[in-house]
Order: structure tokens, then C-alpha cells, then sequence
């Protein structure tokens, strides 16, 4: 039975009735057909498995990408299995495939949604394991969107539909996830010990910033202190040694550099020799020139250029980089990354701007020429105001007339539609495939969109359901959308397994099966009876 999930349904129907045969009588109850259905349900028998198959996609499309810009990926963060399998749903229904079709696990959304603590900012402070459970938890769903899916395929085919090709060429759910794993919560053992956890549940991408860990802070927030690249090189190695301890050889690693907007640093890296990456962080911690007799006792001194220096200390005792350095501190980061076993960036910046993240990757191409970003296309951003500005500096520097506009308001109602803001969403709508091509950015993700959407769903229902609206507001705006869009969970009872159970309890009971289908389930009461009439009306 060892590689019956890797096999097409009539290889699985096949073991199965030589290992009926093999143990005789006892075995009289077994249907091979129903076996093998199941074992057709499941392709993925273990996380390992799905860690396995899903870098091997991720590496492909890697290559993909390098030949042909075009070819970036996209995903969204989801915080829980039921979000991630009904956008993965939704994806194969409205694009017919899931491919370049990622899912992005956020330590933020983990921290604010998942920690037993309660709601955390994004600081490590939830529990290790809520990262490994949460990636378990979305392949358990995905894992049975596909068996759902194909339990109706093979319903449809014992009605005597021709489904078989569906069957034999069925797309799987499963799909790669980009897993952060913060700062690594710890040293460098406690991020390969986690690491093994995130790959074992299924991850084959694991995404890990340069920040330190007792003192993470949100990408998007003040305060974030970095580390000397050597304990960062020594993290990315504890992540490529989990990854081959398990055997996913293909596993992949995304560095990502918070240098652009940290400004402290925790430790002073010990340099061996002249121009070693130790002296290259060195060189970047401001300093002031002092002459031994005016050092105070208990003074970090250092010696640079033939001079003594006394780097910037904080009361906190951490250690101040110099102003204007972080654009050099975020080229050198990533260029030390990627020779030091990285296959991806992640640069944090403070805008979306293609042009600003071109300047940086074209700096870190000249080194290595085929570097390639993860980019956080971040809710923490504006996009209206920000690309509100860029068209306005645009549509300046090409001598429009500006005065209708007040610029210090872009983001007044009355503005929308304006020529401007029209300029500024057309932007926004091509700033994924523009800076697949200008910047070098191969994956665009969504941190937390659907924290988002929840709150703005959940708002607008209440208003109008304890409101005058009352239960009209749940029909007209949740469920009767949902029949007319062809949304699956609509049809709860379904998405949540009952249909499929029915299905497993008449193969292992028979005629016996006490099952939940039938003419008094209030689910029938959502099969479409006419289709196209059904279509015309949405």
C-alpha cells in the first residue's frame, strides 16, 4: 500500500484487489473500487509529501519566471484552513487552473488571530507551534476540498456521466505556502527545530527576516533592530539542514531584509580582517571621533580609518546605524543572503513604488544577476494616497495644470474619477506585472487581506441586519450572492463533509449506513434546477 496515493485510480484499484486476494476471506467487506476511490482522494499522505511536490512546483516556476517576467506568482494570506481552501476553491473555478497560485501563512495574522494568548501584535510573542498548526490545519482543508470535489466527480461517473477524464486528470488543491517563520524564535537550534515542524505539516517555503528575535517588531512598524549578517547566515543554514534532515531537497528559503527601515542593531560583530562582512556592518554604526583621555570608564571604543570612534549608544544599549545607510544595508543583506544559501528576497520598504524597489534589485542583480523578490504588496500601505502622489508627481513633471488638485488631501472623496485618480488606479491595477518586469519581483503576496475582508464583511452585514434591514440583509447581501455566484460553501453541509461521510459510511456499513443525505435535508433546497435561467438573473 506504501505508494497507492502516488498511483491513478486504476493502479490503486489494482493493488487493492491483489491485497484482497493476498488475505482471503477476511477481507470478503472490502470493495476495491470504493479503496480505491479513497486512496484517489488523498494523493498526499503526509506533510513531507505535500513539502515535497510543492517545492518542486515552486522551483519550476522559478525557472519559469527567469525565462519570461510575465510568469510571476500570486498569493494571499489566510489565517485559517477554511479560508485558504475556499480561495483555493475559488481560484480553480474563476481561473480553471491553480497554477503560479500560492498561499502566504502571516506571523502577523498568526499572532492576531491564532495565539492562545488572545489577539498579539507582531511582535513573537505567540506560541512556536501556532505556525506548524495553522500549516497543517490549511492542508487538511485543501486536502479535503480535493476529496470533496472528487467524491462528486465519482458520483456524477456511477450516474453514468463521462467524468473519467475529470477524474484521471484532476488538479489538486494543494498548492505551495510561503510560511513565515518571523526572526526564527530564538537562536539559530530553535529555528531548525521549528523549522523541521513548519516542513514536516507541509511547508516548502520558509520565509525568515533579519531582525532580532526577543525584539521583533512589525515590518511596517518603528523600532526594529537588526542583526550582524554572520547570526543571519547561521539561521538560513539551521533552515537548508532541516530541510535536507527531511529529505524536501528542493525546499525553499526567502531572506528577508527589514534593514531598509531599522535603524539599531543589538550587537557589534567581531571583524577578523580588513573588509570582512563583520567590518562592513561595522563601518555603517555611527560613531564619534574621541581621543582615549575624554573615553568614560566602561566605553565601546573602535578603531576606524587610523582613528578612534565611539559608536552611537542608546540608553537601551542598543547601537544607532548611521542616517542614510539603509538602501546600502539592505543591497549588502540581500547579496550576503543569497550567496550564503538563500533562493529569495523580501525586501520591507515603506511604499509600494516600482521604481524605488527597481533601484535597489538592479544594485543586487550586478552581483547576482538572477536575484528575485517575495514582495509584501501590504495592507499597512495606502495605495489610494500612495499612488495618488505618484500620479500627481507624474502628471506635474509632464506640465498638466495641478491646481484642481490639493495635495495635501489626494485622498478626498471628491477627487475619485478625477483624471488623476484614474491615472493612479490604472497604476495600481498594473503594479504587480510591472514589477514582475522592472523589479525583479517573481511572487507578489498579500499579507492580510483576509483580516481584512472579514472586518469589512462582518460590518457591513451588522449594520443592516440590526438595522431595518433585519434578515433581509443576510439573504440579499450573503446568501442569495452566494447562490447566484455558485459559491460552494452555500451548500454548508457539503463543504463541511457530510455529502463525502455519507459516501465512507455505505462503504464501510452497506445498506446499513445511517446517512445524512436525503429528501428532509434542508440542503436541498439549493440545487439549481435551471442553470441558465439561474445565470440571467445574476
Amino acid at each position: 500500500m506504501k505508494n497507492l496515493a502516488q498511483n491513478s485510480y486504476g493502479s490503486a484499484l489494482e493493488a487493492v484487489k491483489n491485497l484482497k486476494a493476498k488475505y482471503g476471506n477476511a477481507w470478503n467487506a472490502i470493495n476495491p473500487e470504493s479503496a480505491a476511490r479513497m486512496v484517489t482522494q488523498n494523493r498526499f499522505n503526509t506533510g513531507l509529501d505535500i513539502a515535497k511536490y510543492t517545492a518542486a512546483i515552486m522551483r519550476k516556476d522559478m525557472a519559469d519566471y527567469d525565462a519570461d517576467a510575465s510568469n510571476y506568482t500570486q498569493s494571499l494570506g489566510c489565517w485559517h484552513g477554511f479560508v485558504a481552501q475556499q480561495k483555493m476553491i475559488a481560484v480553480k473555478k474563476h481561473h480553471k487552473t491553480t497554477s503560479k497560485s500560492y498561499l502566504y501563512l502571516s506571523g502577523w495574522m498568526v499572532a492576531a488571530l491564532r495565539s492562545e494568548f488572545g489577539p498579539l501584535p507582531d511582535q513573537s510573542m505567540h506560541e512556536k507551534t501556532a505556525v506548524p498548526s495553522l500549516i497543517e490545519e490549511i492542508y487538511d482543508f485543501l486536502r479535503q476540498a480535493d476529496a470533496i470535489e472528487l467524491n462528486d466527480l465519482f458520483r456524477r461517473l456511477e450516474l453514468g456521466e463521462d467524468v473519467q477524464d475529470q477524474i484521471d486528470n484532476f488538479e489538486t488543491h494543494v498548492v505551495p505556502i510561503i510560511a513565515d517563520i518571523d526572526a526564527g524564535f530564538g537562536n539559530e537550534e530553535a529555528t531548525y527545530l521549528l523549522s523541521k515542524k513548519m516542513i514536516q505539516a507541509g511547508a516548502c517555503a520558509i520565509q525568515i527576516e533579519n531582525q532580532v528575535s526577543d525584539a521583533k517588531q512589525c515590518g511596517h512598524q518603528d523600532g526594529k533592530v537588526t542583526v550582524p549578517h554572520e547570526d543571519f547566515i547561521a539561521k538560513i543554514n539551521a533552515v537548508r539542514y532541516a530541510f535536507l534532515e527531511l529529505g524536501v531537497e528542493d525546499g525553499i528559503i526567502v531572506a528577508r531584509t527589514d534593514s531598509e527601515g531599522a535603524g539599531l542593531t543589538q550587537k557589534l560583530p567581531v571583524s577578523q580582517e580588513p573588509g570582512d562582512l563583520a567590518s562592513q556592518y561595522l563601518a555603517f554604526v555611527e560613531a564619534e571621533d574621541i581621543a582615549i583621555n575624554d573615553a568614560r570608564e566602561d566605553d565601546v571604543l573602535l578603531k576606524r580609518d587610523g582613528k578612534l570612534v565611539r559608536p552611537v549608544r542608546l540608553p537601551n544599549g542598543l547601537y544607532k546605524f548611521k542616517d542614510g545607510t539603509n538602501i546600502d544595508r539592505v543591497v549588502l543583506d540581500c547579496i550576503t543572503s543569497l550567496q550564503s544559501g538563500a533562493d529569495l528576497l523580501w525586501i520591507e520598504t515603506p511604499t509600494p513604488n516600482v521604481k524605488q524597489i527597481a533601484h535597489m534589485v538592479n544594485r543586487i542583480k550586478t552581483v547576482v544577476p538572477n536575484a528575485k523578490l517575495v514582495y509584501n504588496n501590504s495592507p499597512s500601505f495606502n495605495w489610494t494616497l500612495n499612488f495618488r502622489n505618484q500620479a500627481y508627481d507624474e502628471m506635474l513633471e509632464e506640465g498638466n495644470d495641478m491646481t484642481a488638485y490639493d495635495r495635501s488631501n489626494l485622498m478626498d472623496v471628491a477627487y475619485d474619477g478625477s483624471k488623476l485618480c484614474l491615472r493612479a488606479d490604472q497604476k495600481i491595477k498594473t503594479f504587480q506585472m510591472d514589477g514582475a518586469r522592472e523589479a525583479g519581483i517573481f511572487h507578489h503576496l498579500i499579507t492580510l487581506p483576509t483580516y481584512h475582508t472579514t472586518a469589512l464583511h462582518m460590518n457591513d452585514l451588522t449594520k443592516d441586519y440590526f438595522g431595518e434591514e433585519g434578515m433581509l440583509a443576510y439573504v440579499k447581501g450573503v446568501q442569495r450572492q452566494e447562490i447566484r455566484k455558485e459559491v460552494s460553501c452555500v451548500k454548508h453541509q457539503r463543504m463541511a463533509g457530510s455529502d463525502l461521510g455519507d459516501d465512507h459510511k455505505t462503504f464501510f456499513a452497506g445498506e446499513k449506513a445511517l446517512k445524512a443525505g436525503g429528501e428532509n435535508n434542508t440542503s436541498n433546497q439549493f440545487e439549481v434546477k435551471n442553470k441558465e435561467s439561474m445565470q440571467a438573473i445574476a
